[in-house]
């Protein structure tokens, strides 16, 4: 990795992926390209080759464990009812219900609806309402006799997809990343 490279994962670090790593890691999976961007850039910004395989064992393992895909969503949803709680991949969109005066999300691969979602989640991430977003959620199963409920729970959710865009941090990143920079850009 030459200095300029060095440099982008240290100013944006999180941020960089090596897209010849995300056709090692997509193989045959139908699996979004920038999920994949996204989970090479927590787990393989680095020029060190023994973790950057690492990295991309680390990927395919949550992958594996996490994704949803749409042939297998009963197993899912029966792993969530069983364990209580699972982590998922999905996209997930929000709506408001005017009826019940609450955020309800539906998971599309996962095929859940009408799971509630705080405002505060929802003000943090305003493209859940447009569209949908694919994200890292934990989904808790509660089940009891109301039949008006859900027993599904959105206990966490981390945005995969850029859900909003913190401008003052790029901005500020970039003028570390050109201050130190000097000849290299």
């Amino acid at each position: 990795m030459n200095a300029l490279d060095k440099k982008i994962n240290e100013y944006f670090q999180g941020l960089v992926v090596r897209k010849d790593l995300v056709k090692a890691v997509k193989g045959n999976a139908i699996v979004p390209t920038y999920v994949l961007e996204y989970l090479l850039g927590q787990y393989c910004a680095t020029n060190d080759e023994d973790s950057i395989q690492s990295g991309i064992e680390t990927v395919r393992e949550i992958l594996r464990k996490h994704y949803v895909h749409r042939n297998e969503a009963g197993l899912i949803r029966s792993t969530i009812k069983e364990k209580g709680r699972h982590k998922v991949i999905d996209k997930i969109s929000v709506d408001l219900n005017e009826k019940t005066d609450a955020y309800e999300a539906t998971f599309s691969n996962l095929g859940i609806k009408k799971v509630l979602v705080d405002s505060t989640t929802v003000k943090a991430h305003p493209k859940l309402l447009v569209g949908g977003v694919w994200c890292i959620a934990d989904v808790e199963y509660d089940f009891n006799e109301d039949k008006t409920t859900t027993p599904w729970i959105l206990a966490t959710l981390k945005p995969i997809q850029l859900s909003h865009f913190d401008f003052d941090s790029y901005i500020e990143a970039r003028r570390q990343y050109r201050r130190l920079s000097g000849s290299i850009c």
